[in-house]
This record gives structure tokens, sequence and C-alpha cells, in this order.
């Protein structure tokens, strides 16, 4: 690389970047010292060389994504935004996994400048970089599609270090696939093998040939090793430059770059030691260390002020980068005014003129007394919005047909080459996501594509296989943002195959994520105002819709109360003359059989009043009068009516409530027969609200 230069203030700068490493470890306690003491020069050559960025603006749009995927090797990063000015003081290092620090154990999204993504799980940082470039590149094709290569104001890059846990984790397979299929030629991995994990050497788990699996996925791969052929040891930054030049130059393909490293080199008798991958290395280590290193082992936390403040010149290359970047910008905006507005629209997180009339002229078309799927809805509403909505973008884990997930005429996100039979038009612009059967990896890209772009993008499966996606949820849910789910064939009435794609415990289970908010809506009005909802409401949460197989009533009560009930929670569908005797509380398809149920006791004298529950998250969102004013305290006599476990309703129930759930797995029968023998059922409806009813007049 002709213009990498390495001198002793960079080596000095490693040199301390090991040393406050070990000391914040040492001083928390806990942690994992050894890889962040290997990766320092690395990281540092990354940082001030090849990953532009500007400390001073860590939110600049024009900026790489760097993303740490061993997240428990924090510390690689929180040195270097030390180092590089991102407004993080030695006092944090200092504060190293404590309570109320900026520098916690495993990166946090919207904690500290600088940061990316919530990197916990290994395998997941690594997968969402793909949803980052992802992201880039749709961005890019809104916004400046006809720019030649690293010439748009929307060019970046994505850089990524990992080590041997996140290949081994599954999602990183998944989503590596993807992107060797997808050329993505914006996004560099930096594979850290130290060949060490907790429990040892890792021959004695990981066996295959790392490069030759990422040959075979279409990635660009080389090799470096700071193990020299004499077994002997050298951090040859240089030589590493060198190979990451010669990757940089490669554009139709991810890159791949192998590190051989030793863990925690050079700590005397920690070094390539399992115990200094996930513990504080010892006082006698430590002392060694800065011995080697030459540091006063008497002291904590020692600085070097000189090669600090060399290593904080990068933020004046980084606004050097910044002002050509604001050149390139406006000269953009001026020849586009356009595609500049449209861009403020979304990255401003606006939604476009017309969106409440698109959903309003879909609803137009609504019949009550029809059948239609809940899935069916969802995908008319995608439809509607789709023409005015740009920025909105998705796919499924091979389902798109039956998760009515795509987008018609839309063309596929895939190279132009890869186009089929089935998918007659392909772009690397395109619109229509493919994830193939890759649950999990659809989950983190998504996730990246949130993280990394201003565009909205949203991905299906079936209800059940939502467990696949799991992990990924969790963490939208933890970094609070909006990822969209479209989730269907959501109960037993999906019918003949069986029990192994029947949910059943999946509402509870994904109900109870923190900040995730699940929508099952009953008909097309309640689906479509979910989307509105969605899209409207001010806070970021993932939010799942749930969806049926089979076509269910479309009612003439939702029609007139949906567009404002929906957006609540809960809200009261079929009322009565004065109290009601009994509440009658149900979600989705369940809606129906509680509405002809209130009809049979209404007939029998009993008051029931029906309480459409497409969210309980959004129903808890409320305050206590309009809680109250649907489910009245005073009236004891309770139902809910869901095609799954009970758990989340019994707090609603009170103690004379019944549930109309399904407690057990499903069953080998069409839907309306599984429906049936498993008791949801108006009739069953009506048999649970007598009980409850009798319950209350023996209580009294």
């Amino acid at each position: 690389m002709a213009d990498f230069t390495w001198s002793e203030l960079d080596e000095r700068a490693v040199k301390m970047a090991k040393v406050l490493s070990a000391d914040a470890v040492e001083k928390a306690g806990s942690g994992h010292p050894g890889s962040p003491i290997s990766l320092a020069p690395i990281a540092y050559a990354l940082y001030q060389h090849f990953i532009r960025h500007d400390p001073n603006d860590p939110d600049w749009v024009g900026r790489d994504r760097f993303i740490l995927s061993g997240g428990h090797a924090s510390l690689t990063q929180y040195v270097q935004l030390y180092f590089s000015g991102y407004g993080l003081t030695l006092d944090d290092l200092k504060r190293f996994r404590t309570a109320g620090t900026r520098t916690p154990g495993h990166p946090e999204y919207g904690l500290t400048p600088g940061i990316e993504m919530t990197t916990g799980p290994l395998g997941q940082g690594l997968a969402s970089a793909v949803g980052f470039a992802y992201g880039q590149r749709y961005e890019r094709g809104l916004l400046d599609p006809d720019a030649p290569d690293g010439q748009s104001p929307f060019d970046h890059k994505v850089w990524v270090i990992c080590g041997e846990g996140d290949v081994e984790e599954g999602v990183s397979s998944e989503a590596s696939s993807l992107a060797g299929d997808q050329r993505l030629g914006n996004l560099t991995v930096i594979f850290d093998a130290n060949h060490i994990q907790i429990e040892g050497d890792t021959r004695i788990s990981l066996g295959e040939d790392i490069l030759k699996r990422y040959q075979a996925y279409g990635w660009y791969t080389d090799e470096f090793s700071f193990i020299q052929p004499d077994g002997s040891y050298k951090e040859d930054v240089e030589g590493l430059a060198a190979v990451l030049e010669k990757a940089e130059q490669v554009t139709d393909r991810p890159k791949f770059i192998k590190v051989d490293t030793l863990m925690a080199w050079p700590t005397p008798g920690k070094t390539n030691d399992p115990s200094a991958h996930g513990s504080a290395l010892g006082a006698e280590a430590v002392a060694g260390l800065k011995k080697t290193l030459g540091y006063d082992p008497e002291q904590s936390f020692q600085i070097d002020e000189e090669a600090l403040a060399h290593a904080r010149e990068v933020a004046q290359r980084g606004l050097a980068a910044h002002k050509d970047w604001d050149e390139k910008y406006q000269a953009w905006r001026k020849a586009n005014p356009d595609k500049a507005a449209l861009y403020d629209r979304i990255h401003a997180g606006k939604l476009p003129e017309g969106f409440d009339k698109a959903l309003d002229d879909l609803e137009a078309g609504f019949e009550p007394g029809s059948k239609v799927a809940t899935r069916k809805a969802s995908g008319a509403v995608i439809n509607a919005l789709a023409p005015i909505m740009p920025e909105l973008w998705g796919g499924s884990a091979d389902l798109g047909g039956s998760n009515n997930t795509n987008i018609n005429g839309a063309v596929s996100f895939a190279p132009e080459a890869d186009k089929t039979v089935q998918w007659p038009k392909a772009s690397k612009y395109g619109r229509q996501l493919h994830f193939g059967v890759r649950e999990f990896g659809m989950g983190a890209i998504t996730n990246g594509i949130l993280l990394g772009s201003d565009t909205r993008p949203y991905n299906g499966t079936f209800f059940q296989f939502s467990d696949y996606e799991r992990p990924s949820v969790r963490l939208a849910a933890l970094m609070d943002i909006p990822n969209l789910y479209v989730w269907t064939h959501d109960s037993v009435a999906l019918g003949e195959d069986g029990p192994t794609h029947q949910p059943i415990e999946h509402l509870t289970a994904v109900r109870a994520i923190p900040r995730m908010e699940v929508v099952r809506p009953a008909d097309q009005y309640e689906t479509a105002e979910a989307y509105r909802a969605f899209f409207e409401k001010d806070n970021t949460h993932p939010t799942a819709m749930i969806l049926t197989r089979q076509g269910v009533p479309t009612l003439e009560e939702t029609k007139v109360k949906a567009r404002e009930g929906v957006r609540k929670g809960a809200y009261v569908l079929v009322d009565t003359e004065g109290q009601p005797d009994v509440l009658i509380m149900a979600s989705g398809s369940e809606v129906q059989h509680a509405v002809a149920a209130s009809k049979t006791l209404a007939e029998q004298g009993v008051k029931a009043r029906v309480i459409s529950v497409p969210s309980l998250e959004w129903f808890e969102e409320q305050d206590d009068e309009y809680k109250e004013a649907v489910l009245p305290a005073s009236v004891k006599a309770r139902v809910s009516v869901e095609a799954g476990l009970a758990t989340p309703w019994y707090k609603y129930l009170g103690s004379y409530g019944k549930p109309v759930s399904i407690e057990q797995f499903g069953l080998q029968g069409s839907g309306d027969e599984n429906m049936r023998d498993l008791g949801i059922t108006a009739d069953h409806v009506v048999e649970a609200a007598q009980a409850s009813l009798e319950e209350v007049r023996r209580a009294r």
C-alpha cells in the first residue's frame, strides 16, 4: 500500500492499547482480555488507515461501518474509540463492565458513540453486517444508481472483525452464503484465527478449512499470519495492510481475510493460553505484559501522551474526508432535487404523502361478510403501500407466496445473472428479497438493513418457524429497532401439515420478549389498521404481524371501529346496553367466535361485551382510564379466546375468568377439524362465559 506508513508512534499506540485492555479487565475483575490484546494492531490499523470515519460526527452518513462481531472482545473497539476521539475517556475504560458505564462487557447500540450495533451473541454481528451491506446497496439504488462505483455519496464500506465462535454459529453461515450470492463487494471480514475458545484449542470442535468454506460461498479469500515460519511472532502490520489493500481492489465479491494470531501476545505465561480468553489475566501476568512492553508494572492505565496525540490525528483526517464527502453530497443534491427530497424524507423517518389515502382506498374495496385470510390482507396492504414507499422492501424465507410478502412486479434483489424462470427480473438494486430457508440469517440481515440504511425492510415465515429467527428478533428488541415480521399460518387452523407446523406456545413466547410488539388482527380491516398504526407509531419497537392461513370473516363492526381501536391494542367491538354481565376478549381469527357467542348469550339473557384485542402490548400503552373503560373492574365474569396457550391472558381474566385456549400440541386434521376438536368454537366460548358467571355468582 503506497500511502501506508507505520511509525514508532504507531507501535507505541498499539502497546498502549494492549496495556489498557489488560488493565481494564483486571480492574473489572472479569472480561475477555486475550483477544483485545492480540487484536490491538489489527484494530488500530483499521481505524487509522482503512475505515473512513469522522470521530467528530459518529453518525456521519458517509462513514464506513465497523462491526466487532465477537462482542466479548469489546475493549478492542473501546480503546480505538478512545484513541480516535469519539468522546470516550480514560474513566470510561476504568469503568469497564460496571453499572451505568458506556463501556459494557459487550457493545450496546445507542449507548456508546461509534458503536453500530449490539454484538453479544456470537455470529449475529457478522450476519447483520451482511444486512448493512444489503442496505447500503439498496439505498444507493434508490438515490444514486447511475454513479460510477465508489463515486456516490451513498457508497461506503462495511468492515468486520470476527473470530472462531462467529464462524461456528450457524447464523453466520446462513448470511455468508447469501452475501456470496449477492456479490457484496462493499463487505470485508477479518477473521481472527487464534484457535482458542473457552474450552481450549478449537481443533476439538472446528476441523474444516474456513477459507475453503468461504471460497465455496463465493467470497474472495486471503490469509496472513503473524506467526512466522520459524515459530516466532511478529505483528507485521505493514504486511497485513498490503493484503487488505489487495482485497480492496476486489469489488465484485465480499472479502474474507484470515489472520493467524496468538491470543494475548506477548503476555508472559498467558500467550496462547485458553485462560486468557474469558478471565482476567491476574496481577502477575499483567505486570509481566507491562514489563515486556516497556510500561511501569506498578502503574495502571498509564498513558503515552505522545502516542495518544498521534492516534488522535485520525480525527483531522476524518474531518477532511467528511469535507470531501460533503462536496460530493451537495453536488448530488443540486443535480438530483427529487431524489434529494426522497432522501430527506426517508432519512427523517417520515411517511410519504398519500400514505393514509393508499390505505383508505384499499379498505374501500373490502366487503363485510367476505372471508379473507389475514395473510392475504397483509399482502394487499404491502402492495398498496409499495408504490408510495420505495424505501419499503422485503421478502421471506422461501415462503413468499404463502406469506404474501411478494411485491407485485418487483425486481429481485440479486445479480442480474441470477434471475430464474420463476423470477425473471433481477438487479443488484432490486426490491424483492429472497432469503431461502434461512430464518435466523433473514432476521439478522434485516436488522442490519435497518441499522445501516434509511430503508424499511420486512421479512416473513410461518409463525412456527419464528423459533429459528428468535435470537435475531430478541436482538432487534434489545436494540429497539422497528423490524417488521410477517408471520403467517398462526394456529392449528393451518391444518394438514400437522403438529410440527402448528404454533401453540409461540404467541406466549414472542410476547415474553421485552419491547417486542405482537399484533394479531381479526380481519382485513384490522390488518390494514395494524400496518397503519405500526408505521405511524412514534416508538421504534420491532413488531410481528401474526396472520392466518385460513379465511376469516370481514366484520361489519371492524369496518367502523378498527381505525381508532386497533392502535389502542384493544377496543370494544360489540357492546351491551348498560353494564355487561361478561367480558369476552379475543384476538385474531377467534374474534369471530367471540362475536357469535355474544349473540347466543344475548338470546339467553346474558349481556356480553366483545373486546377485540389485536395487541396486548399496544393496550398496555394506554392510560388507566381507557383500560378501565374497555375492561371495567366491576365486571368479574370474563373469557379470553385465543388459539394458543392461555398464559398471557390470566392478567386480564382475574379470579373468575375462563380461558378458551389450546394447552397441547396440534392435531393431524383439517384446520376446521382441529379448531373444533381443540375447543376453539363459539359454543365453547358460550360455555366458558356461563362457567365464569356461575363462579362469580357463587362468590357472592
